[in-house]
Formats: structure tokens, sequence, C-alpha cells
């Protein structure tokens, strides 16, 4: 595409030369004349100067030191991502079924839906219009799609799971296996049954390798564009609020809520029956044992630092007990003379 003609598509001001065509995308570094790129974040501010790009995604501060062609945006990376979008259109995928797919017979699937090679779709499924359900995915019974969903490929959906429109699941994800439900019986673990589901909202997006657990009684529930990252575990009975977006490795115990507009960093841990509130940030690393009330950012991880700092710390807080009963102790000394003055 021409700039002029990237611009008007992505409705923006351009500055500069529309004499090139754009072709490919590239990094501010790497990026040559036939390239678009974009700049986001201002660390990467002193690369703009030296750039070698065809044209540059950027906020109107920094058109002034841009040496080429200027996308202006107040959200250059969500224009970058629109971009990319225009770019390198997703390839069309003709409908149909694959000979080596298994379809129940009491299956529906819309004459516009595609499914690939080794995918099984039990009794009472829906699979609604213009959905992908790749290679080698399972649908158990009574589980329905919705408009334009892609189940990438190996995606497993328990009973009764309910996908909205537009909602993407990459490879090996598993949505509807059972909680972690266990009743202590004379001296042995008794399963406890799971009879609830799990329903997803539209636009959302569950990444690789992420398990959302089906409900105990009732369903967990995803509201519209929540995002996973990869290997997030759901546990039973959760529910997650439209426009949260969750990275890799979260692990959420049952029952707990959490409200609309969060992110949560990756590895924390955040624990079970727990009510967070919308707007709520908590940074990686961090584990949640309280409920939070108020929007803000929260945070208990620990940064690294170097390894002799590291252990000088720990034991400096070997004696943080010792320490304490020594003040307790001045304190007590100190109360006692004020006292008898």
């Amino acid at each position: 595409m021409r700039i002029s003609e990237l611009a008007e598509a992505l409705d923006l001001e351009w500055h500069g030369d529309d004499d090139c065509e754009i072709r490919g995308v590239a990094t501010l570094t790497s990026a040559g004349p036939d390239n678009l790129t974009f700049l986001a974040n201002p660390r990467y501010r002193d690369q703009l100067a030296t750039t070698r790009a065809g044209a540059v995604i950027l906020p109107p501060e920094a058109v002034e030191i841009c040496p080429a062609a200027a996308l202006v945006s107040t959200n250059p990376y969500a224009s970058w991502a629109r971009a990319l979008a225009l770019l390198r259109p997703e390839r069309d995928r003709p409908a149909g079924i694959h000979p080596s797919a298994s379809i129940a017979d009491s299956a529906e699937i819309d004459p516009t839906a595609r499914v690939e090679a080794q995918a099984a779709i039990g009794p009472g499924c829906r699979i609604g219009p213009g959905a992908t359900i790749g290679p080698g995915s399972v649908l158990d019974n009574d589980v329905e799609i919705g408009a334009d969903c892609r189940l990438i490929a190996r995606v497993y959906l328990g009973p009764g799971v309910r996908l909205g429109s537009r909602v993407i699941v990459h490879p090996g994800a598993v949505i509807g296996a059972d909680g972690f439900g266990l009743a202590m019986d004379s001296g042995r673990w008794l399963k406890v049954p799971q009879v609830g589901s799990v329903r997803i909202g539209d636009d959302c997006e569950i990444g690789a390798n992420t398990t959302i657990d089906r409900g105990a009684v009732e369903d967990t529930v995803l509201e519209e564009d929540v995002r996973l990252d990869n290997q997030v575990q759901i546990a039973h009975n959760v529910q997650i609020g439209a426009h949260t977006a969750i990275a890799g490795c979260v692990g959420i115990a049952g029952s707990t809520r959490i409200g609309r507009y969060c992110m949560i960093a990756g590895a924390c841990g955040i624990a079970g029956h727990l009510e967070i509130c919308d707007r709520v940030v908590i940074t990686a690393m961090s584990t949640v044992l309280d409920s939070i009330t108020e929007p803000g950012q929260y945070g208990s991880g620990v940064p690294a630092r170097g390894q002799r700092p590291w252990q000088r710390l720990l034991v400096r807080l070997g004696q943080l007990d010792q320490l304490f009963g020594r003040v307790r102790a001045l304190e007590r000394t100190g109360s006692s003379r004020d006292n008898n003055q």
C-alpha cells in the first residue's frame, strides 16, 4: 500500500513522501525503505532518528524528529495492530468438513463453518457461521460455538461449554475439564462431581495450554473481551469481568471474582473465594490472599538483584525477629524509666 492509502485506511494524518510503497513491517532498527514500523514506547525514541523505514506510526510529539514519512496517531500501538491486519491479512479458509473428522449425527454445523482433519464433534453440538474447528480438536456433547470463532488446533471443549462470537482458542487449551473438587471421607478423598460448565463471551482469546475448569455447580464465566495468555489456570466457578487481561502462568483458585478492566501480570497466584474490583493492576509474581476493594496497582513479588546483595538481604531477614525483640526490650526499658521519673 502507498503511504497515503495506508493513512486513509487507518484514518490517520500523515506527513512526508508518498512515493514509496509499503511492502512489509519491521522494527525501528531493522526496517528498510519499503517497511512500516512504529514508535509507541518513549524508551525507543533514540532509535527513531536513525531508522531507515519508509514510514513510521508515531505520536504527535515525535513527528519533528522522524526521518521518514510519519503516520500520526494518539495510540500508535493500536494503530500498528490495525496496520498489521491490513498488510498481513489472515488467509481465507474455505468452508467444509474434512473427510477424517468425526461428526455426531445430532451435531449442527453451519454450512459456512470449517471442520479440519481429525476433529471430533460430539452429540448436540452447534457450530456457528464462519467458525473454524482446527485439526485434532475435540468437542464433547452439547458444546455451542458462536460465529467466526477459531479453535486453532488440538483444543478440548467439555460438555456444555459455550463460546460467544469471534473467540480465538490457541493450541492445547482445555476448557471445561473437571474442577478440583474433593471431599475427605474416612481418610480417603471423595471426588465431588462437577456439574457446571464454562461460558465465554464475545471477542475473548484463550492462550496455548491454558485451562479453564468447569463449574462445580454453576458455570465458570468469562465476560466479553477477556484475554488470557498461555498456561493460565482458571479454577472452577471463577468469574472474570469484561476487558480483563491475564498474562502467562497465572493461577486463580476457585470461586474468585475478578472485575472489569483488570490487568494481572505473569506468574501471579490468586487465592480462592476472593473479590477483586474493577481496574486493578497486579504486578508480576504477586500472591493475592485477600480481596481487593479499591482500584489501583498492587504487588508482592520481590525483584531480582545481584547474588551477594540478595544473600545479605536473606541474612538480615533471618535476623529480623531478633532485632525486633531487642527493639521491644529497649522500648519497655524506656517506658519504665519514664514512669519512674
